[in-house]
């Protein structure tokens, strides 16, 4: 018992607030702090949520950068494991990550722990077939969501399952950006992204997440309906970890309203780390909006995407926020996977989704949206430390950029609802 509750507060600690940083690249320019730090979260929650983004509060939450963090909290969490593993994920390759979590999730499975694994099969096509199926006669309950198939139409080629989700015996759960793959486990030259673990009455949440797509995909409509009867007649009762309150938030445009319902609350900063970036109009028109009444807003882009294309597409957006004094930085150092946003130091979102269309019109995805002021600083922080390793565009350097440039990117703005 003492044991746990050394445990549970080291998780805690993580939403106390840090120093910042005297002199740290890109800080904000000193102003007064929006929410004193004991603010009760239901009242932020009130203010920067939408009606019907209920907080689950009682939460520990520590923010994890880049898989060098999330990898080795992951990997301890699946050793620890005594009942049951949940893992969802885009991309599950079979490189020396995979074949890490693998082994892991194996022994765990061998141990008599019930092992469940979802991986989109678009996501992790380059997988080696032969590796899942030797998970699965170590004990491993290993199935693809939707494999190829034309027959079924392009619509359900392109609805694709980006979650990442991994919840251990109810207990602790990860959600973030990062897959089970190599890309996110060098230092320095990793993909830079964003992870939060959480503690607390949250982790049943992301747990019924993972069970409905489970059912969807691999339950007839009788065995899903009892299946959810069971489930409500031992429904646990939450235990509360923190004082985080978070709302995980699963539905596409839930999430989205959530994003602009932030930045039209917003009264200091909006700071939006985004991996892709094709925004819709509304979006566009809610960050000119505050950066017009006075808010800082920034915007965290790559500099050199994964997709080339979209480097263009995303590039498309940039006179008309810059002209409304949204400042833009790209990222310089690898790939920037990270799909995070901070608002005022107090309310912040991590998850998979992305600011464009195929996260707003067809991907399964989950973000945690939490109102916390301590939680929300370190997320801060962070985004602050990665604009010292960004170049900052300015308005009269872009627009001396190539004319060929400002082709593409015209040609894949008529053609952004497909990007």
């Amino acid at each position: 018992m003492r044991d746990l509750e050394l445990s549970s507060e080291r998780v805690a600690v993580s939403s106390e607030e840090p120093p910042r940083p005297e002199c740290a690249p890109g800080l904000l320019p000193s102003q007064a702090r929006v929410w004193s730090p004991g603010v009760s979260g239901l009242l932020l929650a009130r203010y920067y949520l939408p009606r019907g983004h209920a907080l689950t509060r009682g939460n520990a939450c520590q923010l994890l950068r880049d898989g060098v963090e999330a990898y080795p909290a992951m990997l301890d969490a699946i050793r620890r494991a005594r009942r049951y593993i949940r893992l969802e994920t885009y991309m599950f390759l079979t490189d020396a990550v995979g074949t890490l979590f693998g082994e892991a999730l194996a022994e765990a499975a061998e141990r008599g722990v019930h092992v469940k694994v979802l991986y989109d099969a678009v996501g992790s096509w380059t997988s080696r077939r032969a590796y899942f199926d030797a998970l699965r006669g170590r004990g491993v309950d290993v199935r693809p969501f939707k494999p190829f198939n034309l027959s079924r139409g392009w619509r359900h080629l392109l609805r694709r399952d980006h979650r990442k989700i991994l919840v251990v015996d109810g207990e602790v759960a990860f959600t973030g950006g990062v897959n089970i793959a190599a890309h996110w486990a060098p230092e320095g030259g990793a993909w830079r992204d964003d992870v939060l673990r959480i503690e607390g009455p949250a982790v049943l949440a992301l747990e019924r997440r993972f069970g409905a797509t489970w059912r969807m995909m691999f339950q007839d409509r009788i065995h899903r309906w009892a299946t959810g009867l069971r489930r409500e007649a031992r429904r646990l009762t939450p235990i509360r970890r923190g004082a985080v309150g978070l709302a995980v938030l699963s539905s596409r445009r839930g999430i989205h309203r959530a994003y602009l319902h932030a930045i039209h609350r917003a009264r200091r900063s909006v700071l939006i780390a985004a991996a892709y970036f094709v925004p819709d109009r509304r979006m566009v028109a809610a960050l000119r909006d505050a950066a017009r009444r006075g808010v800082e807003v920034r915007l965290l882009l790559n500099a050199r995407s994964d997709h080339p294309l979209l480097e263009f597409g995303t590039r498309a957006f940039y006179e008309k926020l810059l002209e409304a004094g949204v400042r833009i930085f790209e990222w310089q150092r690898g790939v920037l996977h990270a799909k995070t946003a901070v608002v005022d130091g107090a309310w912040g979102t991590i998850g998979s989704f992305n600011l464009e269309r195929l996260s707003l019109a067809f991907n399964h995805e989950v973000n945690a949206v939490f109102a916390d002021p301590r939680l929300g600083r370190q997320l801060e922080d962070s985004f602050l430390t990665d604009c010292g390793d960004c170049r900052e565009v300015s308005l009269a350097q872009f627009r001396r950029r190539p004319f060929w440039h400002r082709w593409v990117e015209r040609l894949l703005y008529a053609c952004r609802k497909w990007l």
